[in-house]
């Protein structure tokens, strides 16, 4: 039988390290910097993209982990997991089209949905290693 447990965390270190690019990669466009920018949001994707078929083949082995917490953490985890699910589907999409945007070089299209993917798929990367506290180490 295959030890799946390493999983998890490997999960939620690429969900952090998408997380810590993802907040570069805004600095560095702030400063100007277009070369590291791109360098470090693709890399953001690349992360985000292990991360995925990461997750996928892991729940695909071990089906879904139900929460241990009881009380006040019921309900504060549940939200935290529905708006991250939700938001984790609708952020796919939007990364996809402001890549497209930003590799054909229509920066002002480019902006104009970066500025609502960036926050988005930061919440995600966050809220995904919330979701991994809360499930294995919190309350497990």
């Amino acid at each position: 039988m295959t030890d799946y447990s390493i999983f998890p965390k490997i999960n939620a270190t690429l969900n952090g390290c998408s997380a810590l690019l993802l907040v570069t990669g805004r600095v560095l466009i702030a400063r100007g910097q277009k070369a590291a920018h791109r360098a470090v949001m693709l890399t953001a994707l690349g992360t985000s993209t292990l991360f995925l078929v990461s997750y996928l083949y892991y729940h695909y082995h071990v089906g879904s982990v139900h929460f241990r917490g009881t009380a006040w953490s019921r309900p504060v985890y549940f939200t935290i997991l529905i708006s991250h699910t939700i938001l984790a589907a609708v952020i796919v999409p939007m990364v996809i089209i402001t890549l497209n945007r930003a590799l054909r070089g229509r920066f002002d299209r480019h902006r104009a949905i970066a500025r609502w993917t960036f926050p988005l798929w930061l919440y995600v990367s966050v809220t995904g290693v919330v979701v991994y506290l809360m499930l294995y180490q919190l309350f497990a």
